[in-house]
């Protein structure tokens, strides 16, 4: 793995991955920063959320469960000194789906959290005490989301009825139209 990050000015700097992907990260104004990107902690507690989630919804995946969403929850304490490490993090998972079995979904947080993310072991392995919760929504029970579409289909297209189908129409609408 290789990053480069390049200074663009103040407290402003270009992080491109050897991926290709490439991000804005700035200092909040009180450090010189003018909010252009996120702080670069922010981007760790935001990492974590994503490896993690990652591996959650590939073993729920992996358990044929029917998933339509999962929005996890990051709340993090830092150190009053410097340097101000995390010491606390609380990771909260949302799931939502048809039909979601409890064990599964919790051997799903638990299998993530003792095994599968990289970012939340080597965090625990620096000191940082990491607590996994989760909670299960019935897809059933969500108000419908809507996802605009051009003027020659349908109105709107609803989900979670059938996530594969709500996901490709959502994508393949241009931004201009939202």
């Amino acid at each position: 793995m290789h990053a480069t990050v390049q200074w663009i000015d103040k407290v402003a700097f270009r992080a491109t991955a050897d991926s290709g992907h490439t991000i804005v990260v700035d200092g909040p104004p009180d450090s010189g920063g003018e909010n252009r990107g996120a702080r670069p902690m922010e981007l760790l507690l935001m990492g974590l959320g994503g490896c993690t989630s990652f591996d959650v919804i590939n073993i729920l995946a992996k358990s044929r469960q029917r998933v339509a969403d999962c929005v996890t929850e990051l709340k993090a304490t830092r150190a009053d000194g410097v340097p101000a490490v995390f010491e606390h993090i609380n990771i909260h998972f949302k799931v939502t789906g048809h039909d979601l079995d409890p064990k599964k979904v919790a051997r799903a947080v638990a299998l993530s959290a003792e095994k599968y993310c990289s970012a939340s072991l080597m965090l625990e392995r620096g000191g940082v005490r990491i607590e996994h919760s989760h909670e299960i929504i019935p897809a059933n029970r969500l108000p419908e989301r809507l996802c605009l579409l051009p003027p020659d289909i349908p109105d709107y297209v609803t989900w979670p009825y059938i996530q594969s189908d709500w996901k490709t129409a959502c994508a393949s609408i241009p931004k201009s139209w939202a």
